[in-house]
C-alpha cells in the first residue's frame, strides 16, 4: 500500500491500491475452525483448533485439519465431552453471532439427537446415585472414623 509522506495534523493516509474482492469461491467456503466458533459449539477459535487437531470432529466421516474449507451440505460429527453432535451445514458464516443465528447454521440429525438425549439421561441417573452426598461428618461420624484409624495402626 502506498502511503503519502508526512500527512498534516487532521489528513488521513491516501491509499492507492484498489479494494480487493472476494472470489466466489470464497464465499461459498470458510474454514472449519471458523465455522465452529461461529455456529458456537466452542467460546473460541483456538479450542475449536484444538478439538479438530485431536480428532474430535469429523467432516464428512473424515478427520480433518482445522484450515479445511467448510461448504452448505457437508455433514460433521462433533463429539464434545461424551455427547456425539451429528450435524448438516445449512449456511456458512465467518462471523459469530447471537446464538439465534448460529442455529440457523446447522442442523442436527434426528437419531444424533435421541442418542444425545439418551445419554444425557444416563449420565444424570449416575451422578445422583454415585458417591456421598452428606456433606461434612457429623461429629459422631468423625470418631467411628477416628476409632477405624486407630484399629488400623495399632
Amino acid at each position: 500500500m502506498f502511503r503519502t509522506p508526512n500527512p498534516q495534523k487532521g489528513q488521513r493516509y491516501l491509499s492507492l491500491r484498489a479494494p480487493q474482492r472476494m472470489s466466489t469461491d470464497e464465499t461459498t467456503r470458510v474454514r472449519l475452525d471458523k465455522w465452529l466458533w461461529a455456529a458456537r459449539f466452542f467460546k473460541t477459535r483456538a479450542l475449536a483448533a484444538n478439538a479438530i487437531e485431536s480428532g474430535r470432529v469429523e467432516v464428512n466421516g473424515e478427520r480433518a485439519k482445522r484450515a479445511k474449507q467448510l461448504q452448505v451440505g457437508d455433514s460433521l460429527r462433533v463429539r464434545l465431552g461424551p455427547y456425539h453432535h451429528l450435524i448438516s451445514v445449512l449456511g456458512l458464516s465467518e462471523r459469530r453471532g447471537p446464538a439465534a443465528a448460529a442455529r440457523t447454521l446447522y442442523e442436527e440429525n434426528a437419531e444424533g439427537r435421541k442418542a444425545r438425549e439418551a445419554l444425557q439421561v444416563q449420565v444424570k441417573a449416575a451422578q445422583s446415585t454415585s458417591g456421598y452426598d452428606g456433606g461434612r461428618p457429623s461429629k459422631k461420624d468423625r470418631r467411628e472414623i477416628e476409632k477405624l484409624r486407630r484399629k488400623g495402626m495399632g
